[in-house]
């Protein structure tokens, strides 16, 4: 390694709670103070290369990305919350002469994959496959539990069961471009969960039972429908959900999709060409990416949703109508609208030929997407022993450490997991990507001996530039306050209940969401009435010693 020390700021010029990103040699990093201490990383997210000194920086030493709500350490680089998969790295810095000097290598200032640190691994690891970690899925979850278990030195067996022929991808992208190359999207290698990580990664496996008392988990594999038998020390409910399709005729034809994996992405990306008629059934984050991402290669994309507008019971209707105009372009709309059938051709096999509209409406089509929501994966542990109560809707309910109560050492997580928020306590599933994320990490310090309650605000994005966080839904809020026009793509939406904020939702504002989601984990978000008076939150110092002193008052670090 060729490290250099080079002086890259006045010391006069970075204040207490202040980050700046500064010229390293022919790179980049950044530099922050907390308190009497200067420290210095990597200027990017690891996760999709934001500008780290234009995020969030805590008195407890978090830096927040400004777009996704990723987390690292600002002493260490490492990873505090979701999503990013890769730490940042952390260079030494002190201040001598009245300049602030930071030592690097110059190779690890770059923004390129340079950037990308890779968490600590114990040595010793045992790789028996024997009783140990067994985790259910292969998704965001099970990877985040697997790094968090890895980086917090847990050194016995991972075993993972996933009904995927693939190791952990990055799913927010499948309804985002539509990849269709594994290797475009997948977060690590086989090889290297295999090797760096010692993880015996089972793709094409299903899980049949899991009986609780015995501590053992049954299943099938793609090539062998025996039924396998798994020994866990402890075990991971990452199962996450499956797409819904409606109880209608031929909601089951070939071209009619649902997306959730990759397959899905391909098979939509084979059937949609130039000249296609595209219908989408549902008006979710989701459905509203895919039919954007197609409108620009498809000759018509037809949407039909139950609302006056997308995203109203979520975030409201003049929210909603603004951002079907900005995430809408070159969709129709079929709003306030229930679907009757799916019609089908005579041929054989039938194909769906379009959606009909209980007003009698018809619509065209030779692509069907439904995307009207998801259901929880956890029937299987209705079968044998597993003493796992499942609530109506399929979901579990767990503990602040995401621990399901009655079974010994069974965690949930993810889409699954009925977990009492950070907001107010209540249980409730939230099924989104960067949810699970949290929950792996959190559930991973947990088993490796470093657990603590979680206590993480909810973070939501989508395509351009929407960022959210905070529980949301009518039952969560009472009125809305809203700074600019969400019909121009750039404003600030304050949800409010019993005078307290329980949300916010923007865009081209960053990082009012990031700062508003670290000042809910705070318990010091400003009230409802002062929101409306004028209250900046961009102002509210968190990041000082004298933020700490206050802070500490309210929240233990």
């Amino acid at each position: 390694m060729s490290t250099k020390t080079l002086p890259v700021l006045d010391a006069n010029q970075l204040a207490d709670g202040q980050m700046k990103e500064v010229a390293f040699d022919d790179g980049k990093v950044l530099v922050a103070r907390l308190g009497d201490k200067v420290v210095s990383t990597s200027a990017y997210c690891t996760h999709y290369g934001a500008p780290l000194a234009k995020g969030v920086l805590s008195a407890d030493g978090r830096i927040t990305c400004p777009w996704h709500g990723a987390c690292f350490n600002a002493c260490t680089g490492d990873i505090e919350d979701a999503p990013a998969f890769f730490g940042i790295h952390s260079f030494p810095a002190k201040v001598e002469d009245g300049k602030i000097h930071v030592t690097a290598d110059p190779k690890f200032t770059k923004k390129d994959d340079n950037l990308v640190r890779q968490a600590t691994i114990p040595e010793k690891l045992n790789l028996q496959e024997s009783t140990g970690v067994v985790i259910i899925g292969g998704g965001s979850g099970a990877l985040h539990t697997i790094e968090s278990l890895r980086e917090n030195g847990y050194t016995e067996p991972i075993t993972v069961i996933s009904k995927e022929s693939y190791v952990p991808i990055d799913r927010t992208k499948l309804s985002k471009a539509l990849p269709t190359q594994v290797s475009k999207v997948q977060l690590r290698t086989p090889e290297e969960l295999r090797d760096r990580y010692g993880v015996s990664f089972k793709t094409n496996a299903t899980a049949t039972s899991v009986d609780t008392g015995s501590k053992i988990v049954k299943y099938t594999t793609q090539s062998d429908t025996t039924e396998l038998t798994l020994p866990y020390t402890t075990l991971v409910l990452a199962v996450g959900a499956l797409p819904r399709r409606l109880p209608i005729p031929n909601a089951d034809l070939s071209n009619v999709f649902t997306l959730r994996f990759l397959e899905d992405a391909q098979k939509i990306d084979q059937a949609c060409k130039t000249g296609t008629r595209l219908v989408v059934i549902g008006t979710s984050f989701i459905s509203m990416e895919v039919a954007n991402t197609l409108a620009k290669k498809v000759s018509s994309v037809h949407m039909i949703g139950m609302e006056s507008t997308p995203f109203e019971m979520i975030m409201g209707k003049e929210v909603g109508e603004g951002l079907k105009e900005v995430l809408g372009k070159g969709i129709t709309f079929h709003m306030e609208a229930s679907v009757d059938s799916i019609t089908a051709s005579s041929a054989n096999p039938p194909l769906a030929t379009g959606v009909k509209l209980k007003d009698g409406t018809v619509l065209e089509a030779d692509v069907i997407i439904l995307g009207v929501g998801v259901a929880p994966a956890t029937q299987f542990l209705a079968n044998g022993n597993s003493g796992i109560k499942l609530e109506k809707d399929g979901g579990i309910v767990v503990d602040e450490y995401l621990r399901v109560p009655g079974v010994e050492n069974v965690f949930a997580i993810g889409d699954i997991a009925m977990f009492p928020q950070t907001e107010n306590r209540s249980p409730r599933r939230i099924e989104h990507w960067n949810v699970a994320g949290n929950h792996g990490r959190a559930v991973g310090r947990t088993i490796a001996g470093k657990g603590h309650p979680f206590s993480k605000i909810p973070i939501f994005w989508s395509a351009q530039g929407l960022r959210y966080c905070g529980l949301g839904g009518k039952s969560n809020y009472d009125d809305i306050f809203i700074k600019g026009n969400p019909k121009e793509g750039k404003f600030v939406a304050w949800y409010f209940k019993d005078g307290k904020v329980t949300a916010v939702a923007s865009m081209g504002s960053d990082p009012v969401v990031m700062k508003s989601s670290e000042l809910m984990r705070l318990g010091i978000m400003p009230s409802a009435e002062e929101i409306k008076n004028g209250a900046d939150v961009l102002q509210i110092d968190i990041s000082s010693s004298k933020a700490k002193e206050t802070v500490e008052k309210l929240k233990s670090w």
